[in-house]
C-alpha cells in the first residue's frame, strides 16, 4: 500500500482589488429636495443609480484579463484562450499543467467556423474534456453570436408548441436553454461585445459589454469564486465627504475583493 501523502491543495494567492464610486449632491439640490416639497429622495436615488453603474463596471471587469491597473482577475485571465502561459494566482501555467484550463477553437480544433449545424459538435468536444466523475460544468455563458447559434441548432429539431400559452398561437423557441446539466446563459443582448453604446467610467476600459465576441465559457462554479470582502461589498463609506470650497457633499461607495480560481483544468472556453 502506498502511504505517501498526496498533495491536495495548492497555494494560489490572489490580491484584494479595490473599486470606488463617488455620488455627489450640491447644497442647492439638497434644499430643493427636502421637506414637504421633496418629490424624490435625491441622494438615495443617486446611490441606487451608482450601484447600477458599479454593477456594470464589475460585469465588464469579470470578462477582462486583469491587465487594467487595480482591476479584478476576469475570465479572459482565469479561463484564457491561450492557457499554456501566464501566472494565475502566483502559479505559472507554463510549468503546471493542472492549472491550465481547456481551450477549444472552432477553426483550429474543429476545422471550420461555428455555425448552427456544428455548434453542438464543438460543445460536445469541449464538454467531454471537462468531466471528472461527478465534476462537470454547471454554467455556460455565451456571447450573442454563439448563444444564437446554439438556440438555432435546437429550433431546427423542435416541435411546434401550442399548449403552453394561448391555444391558437404556435410557439417556437425556448424561454431557458440547457446543455447537458448546465444552464446556457446569454450575456450580450442589445449591447453585446462590440456594439455597446455606453462607455464605462473605468480607467483603461472601453465600450464593451457582455461576453467577448464569438466566445462560450463552460464553467464549473464549484472551483470559480466571486469573493467580495465582507466589509466592502458595495457599501457607503462613512463619513460623508464635504467640500472645503463649495456647498456640496460626496458619498463614496466602496468594493473590495477579487474573482479567484481553485481548479483550472475543469474550466473551458470555446472560441472562433
Amino acid at each position: 500500500m502506498n502511504i505517501a501523502p498526496s498533495q491536495t491543495f495548492t497555494a494560489a494567492e490572489f490580491p484584494i482589488r479595490q473599486a470606488a464610486l463617488a455620488v455627489s449632491i450640491s447644497g442647492l439640490e439638497e434644499l430643493q429636495n427636502s421637506g414637504e416639497e421633496a418629490i424624490i429622495d435625491l441622494l438615495e436615488s443617486r446611490i441606487e443609480n451608482g450601484e447600477d453603474t458599479f454593477l456594470n463596471g464589475l460585469s465588464l471587469a469579470m470578462y477582462g484579463d486583469g491587465s487594467v491597473t487595480g482591476t479584478i482577475n476576469g475570465l479572459a485571465n482565469l479561463v484564457a484562450n491561450t492557457p499554456t502561459s501566464g501566472v494565475i494566482g502566483g502559479i505559472d501555467r507554463a510549468t503546471w499543467l493542472f492549472w491550465r484550463n481547456i481551450a477549444y477553437s472552432a477553426v483550429t480544433n474543429g476545422g471550420a467556423p461555428a455555425t448552427s449545424a456544428n455548434i453542438q459538435h464543438y460543445m460536445n468536444s469541449l464538454w467531454k474534456q471537462l468531466v471528472r466523475g461527478r465534476d462537470m460544468p454547471d454554467l455556460i455563458v455565451a456571447d450573442g453570436n454563439y448563444w444564437q447559434l446554439y438556440l438555432e441548432s435546437l429550433q431546427a429539431i423542435q416541435r411546434i408548441q401550442t399548449e403552453s400559452r394561448a391555444p391558437d398561437m404556435a410557439e417556437i423557441g425556448f424561454e431557458t436553454l440547457k446543455y447537458m446539466s448546465a444552464d446556457v446563459v446569454l450575456d450580450g443582448g442589445f449591447q453585446g461585445f462590440s456594439t455597446d453604446p455606453f462607455t464605462p467610467d473605468i480607467s483603461g476600459g472601453s465600450a464593451v459589454g457582455g461576453a467577448p465576441a464569438n466566445t462560450l465559457y463552460m464553467l464549473n462554479t464549484k472551483y470559480l469564486h466571486w469573493r467580495p470582502h465582507a466589509d466592502r461589498d458595495m457599501v457607503p463609506l462613512d463619513p460623508n465627504r464635504f467640500s472645503v470650497n463649495q456647498d456640496a457633499m460626496v458619498r463614496l461607495l466602496g468594493w473590495a475583493g477579487n474573482m479567484t480560481l481553485s481548479c483550472g483544468f475543469l474550466q473551458g472556453v470555446l472560441t472562433a
